[in-house]
């Protein structure tokens, strides 16, 4: 999906019932509306009023857009990284104009350990597999009121060059295809369902967006380079261009198999990013111990954490939770995630490893 069909969709949505959505409650759903956005071609079609239903995204999940947003427990532990102890800003602060120590610390390690990762470098014809488990809400654009989610097997199929029909497969639900939904924009040539369900993803030649490898491979693997590419080629989308970049970054670690020297300028181009902070005794969905690099988003209600490995500083998956009551969530509850469970180069779509 290229950034004017993307815009296109945004268009189409309908327009909030209530006159502000903070940018907290757009990233509660970012993580996974907008990858599986970016996956898939646009079918749009209006769902029952005061809800926004988006046939084209995974399984035939349809997400409802949150318009508004729930209070009072205890947060998450925020002491100190596991080597260098620095407190994370509390929510409503300003906002800090550099990473504290211990963040930086722990994302070098992680780009020190990328660093001595070996690779395997798919051929254009191959596929790129993850697997992982999602948990994300889906929340009433009239009432504001948000039902928690389930955890959901994910896997993705996505053609390394992009020429190939890649597969989404949650919980083995199938997707209607274009012809199922009657599309006139359907491909005529949209292959028959695949045997482990799901649904097709549309080749994409050329993608140049970060849900496509070559977009990854492509990347400067100096920081700083990094950081200005992802800047630019976001500008103008998001509550702000430190923000758009940190969020970008988790979508392609989330998304891709990453080159190792890309991996570890993400890692350092992060750390250059202001707000970052450490959350010590994370625990993922599949509970794995970890910690994590975390950043407030601009309104003060969520934080975006990536979770590590203590030991090896494997990337284990992202998760926003809210740091404090606000309509729909409590303090310290977890509003949506994704916890990888592998991932792979594959010769053909359904392949695992």
């Amino acid at each position: 999906m290229n950034e004017d069909e993307r815009v296109e969709l945004v268009r189409l949505l309908p327009p909030p019932a209530r006159p502000e959505l903070s940018a907290d409650r757009h990233r509660l759903l970012r993580g996974h509306l907008m990858s599986e956005l970016r996956e898939q071609p646009v079918r749009v079609r209006r769902g029952r009023p005061g809800r926004v239903a988006v046939p084209a995204l995974a399984g035939g999940l349809a997400l409802a857009l949150v318009l508004t947003g729930g209070g009072s427990a205890s947060g998450p532990d925020r002491s100190q990284a596991p080597q260098a102890p620095q407190a994370r800003p509390s929510a409503g602060s300003a906002p800090l104009n550099a990473a504290p120590v211990a963040a930086v610390r722990l994302l070098n390690q992680a780009a020190d350990a990328a660093d001595r990762a070996q690779d395997t470098t798919p051929r254009g014809d191959q596929f790129v597999y993850v697997k992982s488990v999602q948990t994300y809400p889906s929340i009433d654009e009239a009432t504001g009121e948000a039902t928690k989610g389930t955890p959901q097997n994910r896997e993705i199929w996505r053609s390394v060059d992009g020429s190939r029909w890649g597969l989404l497969v949650m919980d083995g639900q199938r997707r209607p295809t274009g012809q199922d939904l009657k599309d006139p924009h359907a491909r005529p040539d949209e292959p028959a369902p695949h045997p482990l369900g799901g649904g097709w993803l549309e080749p994409t030649p050329g993608n140049t967006g970060p849900s496509g490898y070559a977009y990854a491979a492509a990347l400067p693997t100096d920081p700083d380079q990094l950081l200005a590419k992802l800047k630019a080629d976001t500008k103008g989308q998001g509550p702000g261009p430190d923000q758009e970049a940190f969020a970008t970054i988790g979508d392609i670690l989330r998304e891709q198999l990453v080159p190792s020297p890309v991996r570890a300028a993400l890692y350092r181009a992060a750390a250059r990013i202001p707000g970052v902070t450490v959350v010590d005794e994370v625990t993922d969905a599949v509970g794995r111990q970890g910690v994590a690099v975390a950043r407030l988003d601009s309104g003060g209600v969520v934080e975006t954490q990536w979770i590590f490995d203590r030991s090896s500083f494997e990337f284990l998956g992202e998760r926003t939770v809210a740091v404090k009551d606000d309509g729909s969530w409590r303090k310290g509850e977890v509003t949506g995630q994704t916890t990888i469970l592998g991932r792979a180069v594959v010769d053909q779509v359904g392949d695992r490893p």
